[in-house]
């Protein structure tokens, strides 16, 4: 399993939930004589402290995080809509997701990629003729359609919120307003 921190982020922003990472562990696991060869999380930081409990949390669940500072790209003097120069940040952990998802396919015969970046498309097109059964989870609205096209099969995130959803997220308020009477 590899999860792609900076693309979930954004496609759960656009469900509109978050989803719980020993949730989607347990999911991983939930098959019978299912067994999960390693699980990946990459991550772009601010600094080093960034995100320092919640990377804490992941390795302690069983994820192999792997982070690279967060770079800002310049504009090239582009001006959005509103007139202001945007800047980009990314993280570029491509590289590593490679090298990861390579170096564990000998031992897999099952992928979940949860990413929707294009740049991952040539790599799962590798892992497939290497035998690899390639799972894509993510959104309809935040996936490239050349890495969709590339993968054996595409889970849309929303699907699996019953199985995933934080589940402070689902309580109910313990105080609700109460309408006029």
């Amino acid at each position: 399993m590899a999860v792609d921190g900076h693309s979930m982020f954004y496609a759960q922003q656009k469900v509109g939930w978050f989803f719980d990472p020993s949730r989607l562990l347990e999911l991983a696991r939930r098959d019978p004589g299912v067994e999960l060869d390693g699980a990946f999380w990459y991550a772009g930081l601010k600094d080093p402290s960034d995100q320092r409990a919640f990377r804490d949390a992941l390795t302690s669940l069983g994820f192999t995080v792997r982070t690279r500072p967060l770079r800002e790209l310049g504009t090239g003097g582009r001006q959005n809509a509103d007139g202001d120069q945007r800047q980009y940040v990314r993280a570029n952990l491509e590289v590593e997701m490679v090298i990861d998802l390579l170096a564990v396919a000998p031992r897999c015969q099952e992928l979940w990629l949860l990413s929707g970046s294009r740049d991952l498309d040539r790599l799962v097109e590798v892992l497939r003729v290497q035998g690899v059964r390639i799972v894509l989870i993510s959104t309809e609205a935040m996936v490239a359609r050349e890495l969709r096209n590339a993968a054996d099969s595409f889970v849309e995130l929303s699907t699996l919120r019953g199985e995933l959803e934080k589940a402070d997220a689902r309580q109910q308020p313990v105080f609700q307003r109460m309408g006029p009477n």
